[in-house]
């Protein structure tokens, strides 16, 4: 890419600045170490990298099966494994390099009680920035209940708002009745940003044994196949946070430069590569160029005039395709 090519990725998140609009997903990169020592990787290919989901204490994760491949995506089920607020603070944070891409916290926790001692712990550290992870469809308690229902999600926004000044990002789940609703409650709350949206709840099953292949029966459904849902999220969730000028990160089934395009003309300010890591690590300087070749193919000077360009159709919408 020519150099006004790269700055035309710049944007600004939260006060933040990132080199480019892509974000490394929580729990696909953990906490930075397994994305950095790939060969020819460089921070300079991402704005930020989210840590793995933290909790207060040390969690052993969830029984195996935990991950399973399925058709245009991926079931998972990790439990939230990691060493603690403590460890991550004190351990892992002075390792990695501040200087070009941003880190931000995945904040966990199983009682609103837990998510304010661990942002309270990540907010007297260099991190960035904190994400809420209010919607993990991967353990058996917390997660699941405050991220499905709005006031429970505001709760915990609040709770976490009032012990850290750092940007809060909170993770919308798709799995609740009205995302737009969420969205203004946790805004009310003191939210100053959304990643939209966490993974779809899933399930697949071992015709020999007639079980659950996955060791906590269901799990999280990432990758191409949540593309059109997660889309369709970040437009509504857009609709709430314009006026409010609360950015989005744009995340569900990212592979390609399209595929991130479409999502920041939805809506998305920043875009979430996750899934797509696994069978190509190195596709962020690949989505980065197309990117840029798209916006300047397109005469647009930066990629944050590209945000929430979406040309809806004047007739309205009659049923669901039925």
């Amino acid at each position: 890419m020519t150099p006004d090519q790269k700055s035309a990725l710049h944007i600004d998140f939260c006060g933040m600045h990132f080199q480019t609009p892509l974000v490394l997903l929580s729990g696909c990169v953990g906490f930075g170490e397994e994305y950095t020592r790939v060969e020819d990787f460089s921070n300079r290919d991402v704005g930020a990298v989210c840590l793995k989901g933290t909790t207060g204490e040390l969690r052993a994760g969830n029984m195996p099966h935990r991950v399973y491949e399925t058709s245009a995506g991926m079931l998972n089920a990790i439990g939230l494994q990691n060493p603690g607020v403590d460890s991550v603070v004190n351990e892992i944070l002075p390792t990695l390099d501040f200087t070009e891409s941003r880190f931000i916290a995945n904040v966990s926790g199983s009682t609103i009680e837990e998510y304010i001692e661990v942002t309270r712990k990540f907010d007297d550290s260099p991190i960035d920035a904190i994400e809420i992870n209010i919607s993990c469809p991967n353990v058996k308690e917390g997660g699941v209940a405050f991220g499905n229902d709005p006031q429970m999600s505001a709760r915990v926004v609040a709770a976490c708002r009032k012990v850290t000044n750092k940007p809060l990002i909170t993770k919308l789940s798709p799995n609740q009745t009205d995302i737009q609703q969420n969205a203004r409650l946790c805004i009310e709350a003191g939210s100053d940003a959304f990643a939209v949206i966490n993974t779809l709840m899933g399930m697949a099953i071992d015709i020999e044994s007639r079980s659950p292949v996955i060791g906590n029966n269901q799990g999280g459904l990432s990758g191409p196949a949540i593309k059109p849902v997660a889309l369709l999220k970040v437009h509504q969730v857009y609709q709430v946070c314009r006026d409010h000028g609360i950015p989005i990160i744009g995340q569900g089934g990212i592979t390609t430069a399209s595929d991130a395009i479409e999502f920041l003309i939805a809506g998305a300010t920043a875009v979430g590569i996750g899934t797509a890591l696994f069978y190509d690590p190195l596709v962020c300087p690949k989505i980065n160029k197309g990117i840029a070749d798209y916006l300047q193919a397109s005469e647009i000077p930066t990629v944050a005039e590209l945000t929430g360009t979406l040309r809806l159709n004047q007739s309205p919408p009659r049923g669901c395709g039925c």
